[in-house]
């Protein structure tokens, strides 16, 4: 277990979208190491309810050390694609104030070098946000076709060489089994040309490690689900907070939003007009200059937030 601390993107903007007041009712559907979680509880003034989420079982031994013995909290080890089951199950239906994702993941989780997740620190290719449930990233690449593996890296990594690495990677496995990080890095390195390289700001593994994280934990899938629980979880008034990191995310999130606030018009010409699900609030918002300095893992992220609206 890792208990590096880690550095919440967006911390107050987000915080502040949610506008957390005493005896308010709030989900923290990415718990991740508390960051956000610890900011709720503090504007909460010991009055209110959080009900944080994640499957990832460092996240739940960490929750329960700082905030085991906390009344007005409550964790649940589970995908937050099984949002809509937590929230009826505590009894929050139409009830809560704010709902928090942090899609990211956190510094722990990218550092632990056995849980697979970064090409940057040598270990075991897992890359599942549950070790406990699923496949493994090595598991998939041992058994997928070519023309699998490309199509993955090219749909969640968007990368342009998918082809390429696919090759690379199925030669690769005919010699030995790629089950590690720094193999699987050094495979997509090699098959990426010097110039391409050169020209780039990112380790040319980035996109295929993106990728296949993406297809191990079925993140847009999941995403997906959770978001369409929101609306029917919240109160009115009740503010939807997205922190997304690469533009499948925030796709799926802009344009989620962007429906909620502008429904397609009613199919009888005389229907009265509906009323939008959520409201936009503000602009999009992105880390500034300092806050990038001090944590470049912030640089990709976005925040969009939405307001719920039932009249």
């Amino acid at each position: 277990m890792n208990d590096r601390p880690h550095a919440s993107v967006l911390l107050d903007a987000a915080v502040d979208a949610l506008s957390v007041r005493p005896g308010g009712v709030y989900v923290d559907a990415t718990y991740g190491r508390g960051g956000h979680t610890g900011a709720i509880l503090e504007r909460l003034g010991g009055q209110g309810h959080l009900l944080a989420v994640d499957r990832d079982p460092d996240a739940a031994a960490h929750a329960e050390r700082s905030w085991g013995r906390e009344p007005l909290f409550q964790f649940r080890r589970t995908g937050f694609d099984r949002l809509a089951e937590v929230v009826d199950e505590a009894g929050l239906r139409g009830r809560v104030d704010g709902i928090l994702f942090d899609l990211g993941l956190s510094s722990p989780q990218v550092d632990d070098a056995s849980r697979g997740f970064s090409f940057r620190h040598g270990g075991p290719l897992d890359m599942r946000m549950d070790p406990d449930t699923g496949e493994s990233a090595a598991a998939w690449l041992a058994r997928a076709e070519m023309g699998e593996i490309a199509g993955v890296l090219r749909r969640y990594g968007e990368e342009k060489l998918a082809g390429r690495i696919a090759r690379a990677i199925v030669t690769a496995r005919e010699q030995a089994p790629i089950d590690t990080t720094d193999r699987l890095a050094a495979i997509v390195a090699d098959a990426t040309p010097a110039r391409i390289a050169a020209g780039s700001r990112i380790h040319p593994a980035t996109r295929t490690f993106q990728a296949l994280r993406i297809l191990v934990n079925d993140e847009l899938v999941a995403l997906q689900t959770a978001l369409a629980a929101c609306p029917g979880a919240l109160a009115d008034g009740g503010r939807l907070a997205v922190i997304s990191f690469h533009s499948l995310e925030d796709r799926i999130v802009k344009r989620f939003m962007r429906a909620e606030a502008h429904p397609p018009p009613p199919p009888v010409p005389m229907a009265a007009e509906p009323q939008p699900g959520f409201v936009l609030v503000g602009k999009p918002q992105r880390p500034d200059a300092a806050e990038v300095a001090a944590n470049p893992r912030a640089r990709s992220a976005v925040l969009r937030v939405a307001e719920r609206r039932r009249a």
